[in-house]
């Protein structure tokens, strides 16, 4: 580590190496750069003990993140990034940590990113905003893959995420989130932790996955009675869950037809999704 130290001290600063770039936030892909040094630190330190950990990181920008991950005893980091602009910056710090920093120039929302290096793999990332949501939900279908996610939200997000039933945050994101992971909100940072400032505050929420994970069908019944019944959450069950049985769905499980979609637990869905997929097994 001290050698990295040493390596990292002798580069630019990292203001300076985006100046030397031109590199400036783009709202049109949700960048926010977190420069804070401190800041980033404390993240990646959210991972746990790193050591032999494979670390994919996705929206690194100028790398300030990075350079955070490069200072702990990971084993390798892979740096998704689609911005063309961050490129030649990412290259050069990548060239001086050759074996251990890859810069993958493709969509993360089109590449699987378990794909990059083999286990124990951990995500974190400081996620642009107007992908956050969908690249999430991506890593829970395959949660089992993942030691652990660390992830930068907007704080509605992430709130949404740790949310108990009965709340208004409450909905579709808290229960595929509590299904697949135990989860918590490790750190919430202000607008001005960031350049430029977002109009609200964030937070990175830490997701560990649970040591069972739902098959791929069983997540794909949870998704559709979770977008059943929070699409029209103020509708009784009975009446929101009608497209997939409604009220013999929810009776054959012993939920009452006139509860809403929020007082539901996690475990109330989950035996949701499992007779939901049962009955579309028996009807196929």
């Amino acid at each position: 580590m001290s050698s990295n130290f040493e390596t990292l001290k002798s580069l630019p600063s990292l203001k300076d190496s985006i100046s030397h770039y031109g590199l400036d936030a783009r709202k049109a892909l949700g960048q926010h750069f977190l420069l804070d040094p401190g800041l980033c630190s404390r993240i990646a330190g959210l991972g746990g003990n790193l050591t032999g950990r494979h670390i994919i990181e996705i929206g690194p920008g100028p790398g300030g993140l990075t350079r955070a991950l490069l200072l702990s005893e990971a084993r390798t980091i892979h740096a998704v990034e689609i911005d063309q602009r961050a490129w030649p910056l990412l290259d050069d710090l990548s060239s001086h940590f050759p074996d251990r920093l890859t810069i993958v120039k493709q969509d993360a929302l089109t590449l699987d990113a378990s794909s990059l290096t083999d286990a124990p793999r951990q995500i974190i990332a400081n996620l642009p905003y107007n992908v956050a949501t969908p690249l999430l939900i991506s890593w829970l279908r395959q949660a089992q893959k993942w030691e652990r996610l660390v992830l930068m939200f907007q704080k509605e997000v992430a709130e949404r995420i740790c949310a108990e039933p009965g709340s208004n945050a409450y909905g579709r994101l808290s229960v595929l989130c509590q299904w697949c992971a135990e989860c918590s909100i490790a750190l919430i940072l202000p607008p001005g932790a960031f350049s430029p400032p977002p109009k609200v505050s964030s937070a990175v929420a830490c997701l560990t996955p649970h040591s069972h994970q739902p098959p791929a069908a069983l997540f794909k019944a949870m998704e559709q009675v979770t977008a059943a019944a929070f699409g029209q959450r103020r509708k009784m069950l009975r009446a929101s869950l009608k497209s997939i049985g409604g009220e013999t769905l929810l009776r054959s499980v012993d939920i009452d037809p006139t509860r809403r979609a929020e007082t539901l637990t996690v475990d109330e869905f989950a035996r949701l999704a499992v007779y939901h997929l049962e009955q579309t097994k028996r009807a196929s």
